[in-house]
């Protein structure tokens, strides 16, 4: 992409979103496209087909999605599948009919079969039963993955997908009920520490082992690929519809509660609540394509932790 290359990132005040907008303009990107909801609403064909006949994007970065935790994705599950399938299939379809140079879609690693062996790469898709907790969402993210493919396949559209591991960050959500587990973590520990609570009580086991990604290296991973990957060698060189994007790390729910509980500054108990759902047993990415690529993550999680426990307060005004 060219400095003064018009780049259209659909959901750029979200978590990845704003990190995609921070890395470019850092990077000396200065033309911008932006949709923020509710003045418009993605999930409408005809809204989006006005965007891209008024604005003429020439890149396309699809970071617009509904989103949520294992609660919101458990209670919301036709809403998740149909809000998803919308927004993508728009916005994937309009930068075809507009000729758009490179299309970024941005999926999630529940794509992967419950039991995928570990780590997953990208060819474990469609190989296996789905976790039930968040199907209708990987089902959404799924299409997109074939949609992109498949534009590709009959109409040579630049149009390329990414599979990001658990993300967190600067702009993330804090909020119980449909926020992600490690800000869940951090808001509740740091309610602990104010409350002087004795306990901390954590949904699940504390086995299962997750990989996280901050969202700033996320970001720089999604404006590396824009620039040095194209789909004929996604599809044709490396034979794979996406690309993963994560550490190639992970770490036990248990482990992550102490460390997020140490950096926060809460000395008192965990209580595991066993009966709440633990999702799949084990969810790390096989990165080595994206490595081969030429790109790694360069923040670590206590770096992240504490990158994002400071925004948390900060933003929040919140007294540490």
């Amino acid at each position: 992409m060219d400095k003064n290359s018009k780049i259209y990132i659909a959901g750029h005040k979200g978590m990845v979103g704003s990190a995609i907008l921070r890395t470019l303009e850092s990077s000396g990107y200065t033309n911008f496209t932006f949709t923020p909801y509710p003045e418009y609403d993605l999930t409408n064909q005809q809204t989006v087909r006005d965007i891209f006949d008024i604005e003429k994007p020439e890149y396309v970065i699809d970071a617009a999605a509904k989103v949520g935790g294992i609660l919101a994705n458990n209670t919301y599950r036709g809403q998740f599948l149909y809000e998803n399938l919308m927004i993508q299939n728009n916005l994937i379809h309009a930068a075809h009919d507009h000729g758009v140079k490179k299309f970024l879609f941005l999926g999630s690693s529940c794509i992967y079969p419950k039991l995928a062996p570990q780590p997953m790469h990208e060819e474990a898709l469609l190989t296996g039963t789905l976790e039930n907790t968040n199907e209708p969402y990987a089902i959404a993210k799924i299409a997109g993955i074939k949609m992109c493919e498949n534009y590709y396949k009959q109409y040579g559209d630049n149009c390329i997908s990414v599979m990001p591991t658990n993300l967190y960050g600067i702009n993330d959500n804090f909020e119980l009920k449909n926020s992600h587990v490690l800000p869940a973590l951090i808001r509740k520990f740091h309610e602990a520490v104010q409350s002087r609570a004795k306990t901390v009580e954590i949904w699940g086991s504390g086995n299962p082992m997750r990989e996280f990604l901050y969202v700033d290296d996320m970001a720089d991973a999604c404006v590396f690929i824009m620039n040095n990957v194209e789909a004929k060698e996604l599809y044709d060189d490396y034979h794979i519809s996406h690309i993963n994007i994560g550490t190639g790390e992970d770490i036990t729910i248990r482990s992550l509660a102490e460390e997020v509980g140490r950096l926060v500054g809460f000395d008192g108990n965990l209580v595991f609540d066993a009966s709440k759902p633990d999702g799949p047993p084990r969810k790390l990415l096989d990165v080595s394509r994206l490595h081969q690529m030429g790109w790694k993550h360069g923040i670590s999680l206590e770096e992240g932790i504490k990158k994002t426990y400071s925004w948390y307060l900060n933003s929040k005004n919140i007294r540490k």
